[in-house]
């Protein structure tokens, strides 16, 4: 490991984040595939989208899919590496999650670790935003993409929350609130540094060399299209893994897709409250993050918040995710 590397994971472990530059009027965004592919006309509508915010759409050089991955391995890594080395651009866009991320993480090397870029997704971006946290302290986005969320609109059902995107991407003077627009399952308030993503893909981060240390953390967990059992399986695993030990909260999504195997039987809410509920810190549930129906809201990943469980819950983000 190079002694900048090393220092960069040193200042993740502490938890100190590196922050990419805000995003402001004619920032360019460059489209980005590292998991599947999307269709062509919702990535269009996306891009018009964040013209309409006043940002630039570069022009990116189309992948050839494979299965369900948007391109080969190697053209996908170096579209990804080749960006990030660009001086013209501001920042990717995802253009949807999948599944792909992960095989870009081995031997993936970062030239210019010390100086990030905003990287905007969820999903299966939850893969990659671990892996930069882990290697490299970079803040994470974990919001709408080109065709995932941004090409329904704002405010729009299946779309994003536009005032929560432009805070965490452009916001550099103090914090912002966020409505959580969830239920409150355990109350209380807390403060920590806000981490996690799309469950499936935190849990698979357990032993690799990304694997997050949620200790301190407010822990941000969603997914859709599991069954309950399935998502009792998979807190048990973090559980029994150590990650809950030291968590000071939880802002879990709505988790479209996965009802009960029958009437009467346990709930996905049961599962949480069961499980999360024992551990007695502050907990919300049914936040619009991530896999939602609702206008997505967009949250900064390794940043210090405060949450407040009560009613619908708070997430006051405390720091800004950018600098100037």
């Amino acid at each position: 490991m190079s002694v900048r590397a090393s220092e960069l994971q040193t200042r993740s472990m502490a938890g100190e984040g590196r922050k990419p530059r805000a995003l402001n009027s004619g920032s360019v965004l460059m489209p980005f595939a590292p998991a599947s592919p999307a269709e062509f006309s919702k990535v269009l509508a996306g891009a018009e989208e964040l013209r309409n915010l006043g940002f630039h759409v570069a022009d990116s050089t189309p992948l050839t899919p494979e299965g369900y991955f948007a391109g080969a391995l190697t053209s996908r890594r170096n579209e990804l590496l080749n960006e990030l080395e660009r001086d013209d651009v501001d920042a990717l866009v995802a253009i949807r999650g999948g599944y792909g991320s992960n095989y870009l993480l081995d031997n993936l090397a970062i030239e210019r670790a010390h100086a990030p870029k905003v990287i905007l997704g969820y999903s299966d971006l939850t893969s990659l935003q671990a892996y930069l946290w882990k290697q490299y302290s970079w803040i994470g986005f974990y919001g709408p993409m080109l065709a995932a969320g941004l090409e329904a609109g704002d405010g729009a059902a299946n779309g994003y929350d536009r005032e929560s995107l432009l805070a965490a991407v452009g916001k550099t003077d103090g914090g912002w609130m966020l409505r959580l627009r969830g239920e409150t399952l355990v109350g209380g308030e807390t403060e920590g540094r806000v981490l996690g993503g799309c469950m499936t893909l935190v849990e698979t981060t357990l032993g690799t060399p990304w694997e997050l240390d949620t200790r301190g953390a407010i822990l941000l967990l969603e997914d859709r299209g599991m069954k309950p059992w399935q998502v009792d399986r998979a807190l048990m695993h973090l559980k029994q893994a150590g990650k809950f030990e030291e968590v000071r909260g939880f802002v879990l999504g709505e988790f479209p897709d996965c009802g009960p195997l029958m009437s009467g039987s346990a709930t996905v809410q049961d599962v949480c409250r069961r499980i999360l509920g024992a551990l007695g810190v502050p907990l919300v549930y049914g936040a619009a993050v991530g896999h939602t129906a609702r206008p997505m809201l967009t949250v900064p990943l390794g940043v210090k918040a405060h949450l407040r469980a009560e009613a619908e819950g708070q997430l006051e983000i405390l720091e800004p995710a950018v600098v100037p």
